[in-house]
């Protein structure tokens, strides 16, 4: 009986003092991957080598990329998709990631180069589902406004990978899926698939 006590205190002393700590040490690992990558980019928009239209393409490029290293993008696309996702072939699924990758990019670089010298703070970092996902609350301050920013994040092994954003209380990825649904309510895939290459062609097509 003696023996089962000290187990049971054991127990006990290992759930109330490491799992807090560990907790507390994966909330800051998931709010620094998001202020990694956000100091990144606002490192970019402040770099006057790389200020004006003439430069747009080279920016672009380098916002393109740490935004790749952070968005998950596969992930984004399943659940812009939902239940449409799993009818489509491993060629169609492929397909869909590379042009929804591209909307996605344009429209999210399209608010950042809007940036005006804004502050960001990081307000919350909050890990559910046993670790598999995060949610880091941030918050824009842009002249008397604040702007909520909240990023849902999925644990890639060593990674905290983007599959949501939410603006104002607002989901990017539902707000996809439900323009999508409407879609594909009425069309097939292939139809929605060309429409989606026609407005990525006409948003990146340079303006003479």
């Amino acid at each position: 009986m003696r023996v089962i006590r000290v187990v049971f205190l054991l127990h006990l002393i290992t759930y109330f003092v490491l799992c807090p700590i560990s907790n507390a040490e994966d909330e800051e690992n998931v709010i620094e991957s998001i202020r990694s990558s956000v100091e990144a980019i606002l490192s970019v928009m402040k770099d006057e080598s790389l200020a004006g239209s003439e430069k747009s393409s080279e920016r672009r490029d380098k916002l393109k990329l740490i935004i790749s290293a952070r968005f998950d993008f596969k992930e984004m696309s399943k659940r812009s998709l939902a239940r449409h996702w799993k009818k489509m072939t491993t060629e169609e699924q492929n397909e869909f990631i590379h042009i929804f990758s591209g909307l996605l990019q344009h429209t999210y670089i399209n608010k950042i180069e809007a940036y005006t010298n804004e502050r960001v703070t990081y307000d919350k970092g909050l890990i559910k589902r046993k670790g598999k996902y995060g949610i880091v609350k941030t918050s824009i301050f842009s002249k008397d406004i604040i702007i909520p920013i909240d990023y849902r994040l999925i644990n890639r092994g060593n990674e905290w990978m983007v599959y949501d954003v939410q603006v104002e209380g607002v989901s990017v990825i539902s707000n996809f899926r439900s323009q999508y649904n409407k879609i594909l309510s009425r069309k097939s895939y292939a139809e929605l698939i060309q429409q989606m290459k026609n407005k990525l062609e006409k948003i990146t097509t340079p303006k003479l």
